[in-house]
């Protein structure tokens, strides 16, 4: 079985053909390069935001703007620009590229350019550094994803706070890399209490006789998508739970499915070898992903 991933996608030949934004300046993608003392590159010392485009409309910007600037303060990092000047960034990127619909972007801060190839912040003193890099993007997903728990745990927020979108991925990297080594497309994380928690890449979902549970929140990313389903839930009357659970309860799960910015709610059929009800998607997921749509829908409608 060929390795599929929750950020899966059609080939696009215009990819190629991208201008990328760095620093205030749009550049094509061959030359939009950062310098090898930046602080993002050695070290992992930035914060991240995905986004997409739907029917000329940034989904839920006001709400990654708002994630990308506490995680910004979170690490004491200025990102230079103001909300205006971030969203305008994004805007311009957007224009360059002629894109209205199907896009991808991903916007990157890290604390800058070192003067010297150490740890310290102090060493940081160009200024932040800012990329956007924008790509037209439509998911395409051949099969429900297959799961495998690996031994990576989402950690403590005194070690590296699982809520950041931080640009230090390793353990998720090597939470992936575990997975795939046991046959399965991502990895399936538990929190440092043994319950069911994320995957390397997604929020984690699983439905029990018409519930909808997920953890309690406290060791995962603070997911938009996420909160979007939980919202989505609470207001058309379908049960949903943060909560701890056990691998047993998600084993026996009659749905399970992921959420993020890139896949909106994808299927997981299979984990640790287990089929997952029938291993497809089920009507539960297909309500919610139908809400969903309707929500996205309705942004772009209202901004017209």
């Amino acid at each position: 079985m060929d390795t599929v991933t929750t950020h899966q996608a059609e080939e696009d030949q215009r990819n190629a053909q991208i201008a990328i934004y760095v620093n205030g300046e749009l550049k094509p993608r061959a030359q939009a390069t950062v310098s090898v003392y930046d602080s993002g590159f050695m070290l992992g010392d930035g914060v991240w935001e995905g986004l997409r485009l739907h029917d000329g409309v940034w989904s839920f910007l006001d709400e990654h703007l708002d994630r990308l600037f506490e995680a910004a303060k979170a690490i004491d990092l200025d990102i230079g620009l103001d909300r205006g000047g971030v969203r305008q960034a994004l805007l311009d990127t957007q224009a360059a590229n002629g894109m209205t619909t199907d896009a991808h972007a991903r916007l990157m801060v890290t604390r800058g350019t070192k003067v010297r190839p150490f740890q310290h912040p102090s060493l940081s003193r160009s200024g932040p550094t800012m990329v956007i890099i924008m790509e037209h993007s439509k998911p395409s997903l051949p099969r429900p994803i297959s799961l495998a728990t690996v031994p990576h745990l989402r950690g403590l927020p005194m070690t590296q706070d699982p809520k950041l979108n931080s640009h230090s991925k390793l353990n998720c990297i090597l939470a992936c890399i575990a997975a795939e080594k046991a046959g399965a497309d991502e990895g399936l994380m538990l929190d440092i209490n043994g319950f069911v928690n994320t995957t390397n890449a997604c929020n984690f979902f699983i439905v029990r006789k018409g519930e909808v549970w997920t953890s309690t929140g406290d060791y995962c990313m603070n997911g938009i998508t996420r909160q979007k389903v939980i919202d989505l839930c609470r207001a058309n009357d379908i049960p949903v739970y943060e909560r701890n659970y056990s691998l047993v309860d998600t084993y026996g799960a009659d749905e399970a499915f992921l959420t993020g910015t890139f896949g909106a709610q994808t299927p997981v059929g299979m984990i640790d070898g287990r089929v997952i009800a029938r291993g497809e998607a089920g009507p539960v997921t297909g309500r919610i992903r139908a809400l969903y749509q309707q929500l996205i829908a309705s942004q772009a409608g209202n901004a017209c």
